[in-house]
């Protein structure tokens, strides 16, 4: 189980345009990480509208974004083109950064259990250090969440 303070798992991956992005390419800067289970579902397209509506505020503050799913490129092409969203989404389909992030388990819904994405947010470093972990996304105001931590 990751925890701040740890250092952020390497990760690689193909965004919607097919071009591979890692962790190795934010050195030097700071990331918000983002896991959501399902593009184009109601709490996942209110937490991308929420980053995507908060965006200038943190790149003002020196934040990338990158969202990760176990949703195809073409997917997250049409969920990036509908919702306008302006930063990349990784296309997660064999799940290995999802487990690298502790983020792939366990999840009930209607009394059914299943294995799933569980939502979740790391804030990571210039040293590439997980400085803060969002085990609770507040996903119609996830920005604003981000963005009240940052200053406490």
């Amino acid at each position: 189980m990751l925890k701040e303070g740890d250092k952020a798992p390497f990760f690689s991956g193909k965004t919607e345009s097919g071009k591979i992005i890692s962790l190795s390419d934010f050195k030097g800067r700071k990331l918000i990480l983002y896991f959501y289970p399902k593009d184009n579902t109601s709490g996942c397209t209110a937490e991308a509208c929420s980053l995507r509506d908060g965006f200038s505020d943190l790149k003002d503050l020196g934040y990338s974004i990158v969202g990760v799913s176990p949703d195809s490129e073409s997917s997250h092409v049409k969920f990036i083109e509908k919702h306008t969203l302006p930063f990349p989404l990784i296309a997660d389909t064999d799940k290995t950064i999802a487990v690298d992030y502790g983020v792939w388990g366990e999840k009930k819904f209607m009394g059914r259990t299943y294995m799933g994405i569980i939502r979740k947010t790391f804030i990571i470093d210039e040293n590439g250090l997980i400085q803060k972990i969002f085990d609770k996304v507040r996903t119609k105001d996830h920005a604003e969440q981000i963005m009240e931590s940052l200053k406490q």
